[in-house]
């Protein structure tokens, strides 16, 4: 008896339909495990992945019988009459999981996948119109009722990975837009792109080809009004300027004219710039993920142009001549530097018009060497503000950096670090950065040959820190601000100068009229005057008066000038005017004005070395409640002794630091400054120790003792909190490693250092983890102490040797293991004969990789440390799989997986599937290959770890392929495919052509 017809919808509410009559689906648990069945279009779904989905991290004990039940629920729905526990003909079991079995006649998802492959396949044909390209799109985007899986819970859909589908949705949108643009016939997808516009706002790619659209269906004024709407809420949800892509759309729509080719192409995942070579997405498994150093391969390119200016300051005022100054500089380089005055940048005007300029020239490289002046004369307010006017004319982006070049706490950026900053910022994978800051310069470099870009170096302390920043060719503009003159930069780079000077009297009146409103300054000529002269004209000052004065309206300001009149302070140290003022009594009668605690606070802020700090840290350092420092802080920013630069996080200013230092040493004994530096080291050692086992489980910490009284780590429930807490606290720990070991605080400099490791390796900050490793080892041999010396050894190298250092990290390596087991620490030549094993591999030598790694389980084994053990189980698993010694990698990694199970050590686990599946696919067992690669693939979705999951993906791409089954074979490295790009990663292009080769094969 033939089947009645069934169809699945998932676009949109999970529905399905027996021959036109829709059925009424069950309980909410079988609607969700339908929708994750639909969504994954065929494939199978390991019953892993469905306890994930249905229930989070907390299923009950009974979740795999209920899963059982909701199947037999769900085919007898599909199948009225099937008895119990018969199979299926839609629903079946299969690799340990279960798949519907539904093609593009019968689910919509997949209907709606074969035409957008049918309008790419029409699209590359020259001889087809492009109006058939619009017809197959949006025939496909009419199949869609809302997001995948609507009505279902959000944390179900999130688990279940639904966006990625819905992403599908909106590069068919876009594909639809370029095809109607070529075709002539915008007004076909102009409700698509609405629609889609108003669920994703901030999607730039999505809202040029609107705005586009708008204007070729003759609504131009529409779409100036919607570039000023995206201008604004850019602005405001992320804090920058609209990119190349939206731009280009505004000024071809101010022009009259279409894109370029009449497609604007910016938001094609094939079009991310320049790619580079590399291997398919390599075999990462076994050693290299069990022990983090894969992780590290997460490259990304920035989401948007680069946009790193600070905020402009909205109460700017004065220092118009110096503007005008700074201004004719890029003048004088063939760019006007100013599109007029505009006022507010998200007010686009009636026009539309943000700046864009017909007729720009390209700008010579200028530097602007010495916006110079003392501490608080305000360089970086003339700086940024400038920078903004200016900074429609560099389309490809702005980058800033803080070289904190005179903080009084020495933590002095060096030029190394800044440029890695930069690379960051412009998308360069960490593995892709090279050694040696002469070549990591150059990268940069050539980054920006041929581009325009804005360049803000902050707080530069001489030329050599300035010199590896500086772009290489025309185009770019650079603004450096220094308290030193900087001449190098003036003989050897041709840059400009402006030395600032103090505001005078009238200037320092516009300054607190902005801020107060000129009916408060009206009758009070003599106390503004006096009130200028006690500031010495230093807006910094000035902005500690007004926020007094803003405090209490009723005062008036003659009551404010006798205040700071009878204040005092000393700030002789940071003079650098001939100023008479004391401008240290502005600050202490500031200070004043707070509560006696709050009072108490300001100089402790001082030992702090970072360049910002928490409230948390802010309460150790001060042995005060949580609750309490934040109370504390937030009296103190309220007149401007301390600045909030992100929410929760506060920062001093270098000459309210110098104060506040001041105090510090002429009020408080020594015994307490000591006492209180202790209790903020050590509030970073034992947080940073307590992420330790939650990233790498199998580490041998180094225990940091109990905490001095008042100080409380971060209660840190898992690893995604862990890496966030090591994350927002990155810059600080790198400064407080080196402050510790300046300080004598030996034992917080290494132990700080090493509890670090996994997160350095998981993250790929490679350079910085030898940087802070030499401090610890430098420490350890300072102090004669081999057991340091033997682990500052073992961590410098380990870092060299994700470097491609290795000629130096196999000799401190093998000096490592010989001071290890001279002090008889097992574990310690345990974990050195594995990190040997991984130099090893890197230089392609198996056996020898095998060896080690054999060494090291057997040390483990013995000691009783069963993650450790359990880890190198599997990397020994790896290197007989890599060897060609299957059987023998099945052995080691089942072993592995029971325990690492045991533990919860999802991340090893998920290494341990990866080893298994590909032992299993070189012995022919496909469908256990494809049943590991499932597993591997779910942990490495939950944790986050996108290239092990793209690197899966291709390996289990490779099983289909074995199999025969060429379309999922081809739909698997697809997905891949699209990972690395999102990613940047190089490797993209070599699966690619991996691909196109699959193809012609078939």
């Amino acid at each position: 008896m033939a089947l009645e017809p069934v169809w699945f919808a998932v676009l949109g509410s999970v529905r399905v339909e027996r021959t036109g009559a829709e059925l009424a689906l069950g309980r909410p648990q079988e609607r969700a495990l339908l929708g994750l069945l639909l969504a994954r279009a065929g494939r199978p779904v390991a019953v892993s992945e469905i306890v994930d989905v249905l229930w989070g991290r907390r299923p009950p004990d009974s979740a795999v019988n209920v899963v059982r039940r909701h199947v037999g629920s769900l085919r007898r729905l599909l199948e009225p009459g099937l008895p119990n526990r018969a199979a299926g003909r839609w629903l079946i079991r299969d690799a340990g999981g279960y798949r519907l079995l539904v093609d593009a006649d019968s689910l919509d998802l997949l209907r709606f996948r074969r035409l957008r492959d049918e309008a790419h396949r029409v699209g590359g044909d020259t001889h087809e119109s492009p109006a058939r390209v619009v017809e197959l799109l949006t025939g496909a985007l009419g199949l869609w009722q809302g997001p995948v899986g609507a009505g279902l819970p959000a944390e179900v859909r999130e688990r279940a990975g639904f966006g990625a589908v819905d992403r599908e949705r909106l590069a068919a949108v876009r594909e639809a837009a370029d095809a109607a643009l070529r075709a002539g016939a915008p007004a076909a997808v102009l409700p698509l792109l609405q629609e889609a516009a108003a669920g994703d706002p901030l999607d730039e790619p999505l809202l040029a080809r609107l705005i586009l659209t708008l204007a070729a269906t003759g609504r131009e004024a529409e779409a100036l009004s919607t570039y000023r709407a995206a201008c604004a809420r850019l602005a405001d949800e992320l804090g920058i300027d609209p990119g190349p892509e939206l731009r280009d759309a505004h000024r071809a729509v101010l022009r009259g004219t279409g894109p370029v080719d009449g497609v604007s192409r910016g938001g094609d995942p094939d079009n991310m710039g320049p790619r580079s070579t590399g291997s398919p997405a390599p075999a990462t498994s076994g050693a290299e993920a069990a022990t983090g150093a894969a992780a590290p391969a997460t490259p990304r390119v920035p989401a948007a142009v680069p946009a790193q200016l600070p905020h402009d300051l909205p109460t700017f005022t004065g220092r118009r001549a110096e503007l005008e100054q700074v201004l004719a500089f890029l003048a004088d380089h063939g760019d006007s530097g100013d599109g007029g005055d505009r006022g507010d940048r998200g007010d686009c005007g009636d026009r539309g018009d943000c700046g864009d300029s017909d007729d720009v020239r390209p700008a010579d490289t200028v530097v602007i060497g010495a916006i110079g002046g003392m501490a608080g004369i305000g360089k970086t307010t003339l700086a940024v503000h400038w920078a903004h006017r200016v900074a429609d004319r560099f389309p490809d982006g702005q980058l800033y950096v803080n070289l904190r070049g005179f903080a009084p706490s020495g933590a002095v950026m060096e030029a190394g670090e800044a440029v890695r900053v930069f690379l960051d910022a412009l998308g360069v994978p960490p593995e892709r950065v090279p050694h040696g800051v002469d070549a990591q310069a150059a990268l940069y470099r050539s980054l920006l040959a041929g581009r325009r870009f804005l360049v803000l170096l902050d707080n530069a302390r001489d030329t050599e820190q300035v010199r590896p920043l500086l772009p290489g060719t025309p185009g770019c503009l650079t603004i450096v601000t220094s308290r030193n003159q900087l001449s190098g930069l003036v003989s050897a780079h041709g840059a400009h100068t402006l030395a600032l000077r103090p505001l005078d009297a009238e200037q320092a009146r516009a300054f607190l009229e902005r801020r107060l409103g000129a009916g408060r300054l009206a009758g009070e000529a003599r106390a503004v005057a006096e009130i200028a002269d006690l500031c010495g004209g230093l807006p910094l000052a000035l902005a500690c008066v007004a926020a007094r004065a803003a405090a209490h309206p009723d005062f008036p300001l003659s009551a404010i000038a006798a205040e700071l009149r009878v204040a005092h302070g000393s700030l002789d140290a940071f003079s650098r005017t001939d100023a008479s003022a004391n401008v240290g009594a502005v600050f202490s009668w500031s200070l004043g004005a707070v509560s006696p605690e709050a009072a108490r606070l300001f100089p402790l802020l001082s030992l702090h070395p970072g360049p910002d700090f928490s409230v948390a840290a802010t309460a150790s350092l001060a042995e005060l409640p949580v609750r309490r420092a934040r109370s504390l802080l937030t009296e103190l920013a309220d007149v401007h002794l301390v600045g909030e630069p992100a929410p929760g996080r506060y920062a001093l200013h270098d000459l309210l630091r110098a104060h506040a230092a001041e105090l510090l040493e002429d009020h408080r004994p020594e015994g307490e400054r000591e006492a209180a530096a202790e209790r903020l080291y050590a509030y970073y050692l034992h947080t940073a120790h307590a992420t330790e086992p939650l990233l790498a489980p199998y580490a041998d910490p180094v225990p940091p003792g109990p905490p001095p009284a008042g100080v409380h780590a971060e209660p840190l429930a898992g690893h995604e909190q862990a890496l966030a807490w090591l994350t927002a606290e990155y810059p600080v720990l790198l400064a407080v490693v080196g402050a510790a070991a300046r300080s004598g605080s030996d034992r917080v400099a290494c132990q700080l250092a090493w509890a670090l490791e996994p997160f350095f390796d998981r993250r790929g900050h490679w350079h910085d983890w030898a940087t802070v490793q030499r401090i610890a080892l430098d420490v350890a041999l300072r102090t004669a102490d081999p057991a340091g010396e033997a682990r500052g050894l073992r961590a410098l190298a380990r870092a060299e040797s994700r470097l491609g250092l290795h000629g130096s990290a196999r000799p401190r390596l093998d000096r490592a293991l010989e001071l290890f087991a001279g002090l008889g620490d097992d574990i310690g030549r345990a974990d050195t004969h594995r990190s040997l094993g991984w130099t090893h591999e890197q230089e392609g030598d198996l056996p020898g990789a095998l060896h080690h790694n054999r060494l090291a389980m057997e040390l483990f084994r013995n000691s009783g440390r069963r993650a450790a053990y359990a880890s190198v189980l599997n990397s020994v698993g790896w290197y007989h799989a890599l060897l060609g010694e299957y059987r023998e990698a099945l052995s080691h990694s089942h072993q592995a997986l029971t325990l690492l199970q045991e533990l919860g050590d999802r991340y090893g686990q998920a290494a341990t599937w990866h080893t298994i599946a590909y032992a299993h696919h070189h012995l022919g067992r496909h469908p256990n290959a494809l049943l590991g690669y499932g597993h591997a693939l779910a942990l490495y979705r939950e944790l986050g770890v996108p290239y092990l999951e793209a690197c899966t993906l291709v390996h289990a791409g490779d099983t289909h392929a074995a199999m025969s089954d060429h379309a999922t074979a081809h739909e698997v490295r697809q997905q891949a495919l699209t990972l690395l790009i999102t990613l940047g990663h190089p490797d993209a292009d070599r699966l690619r052509a991996q691909i196109a080769a699959s193809e012609r094969c078939v």
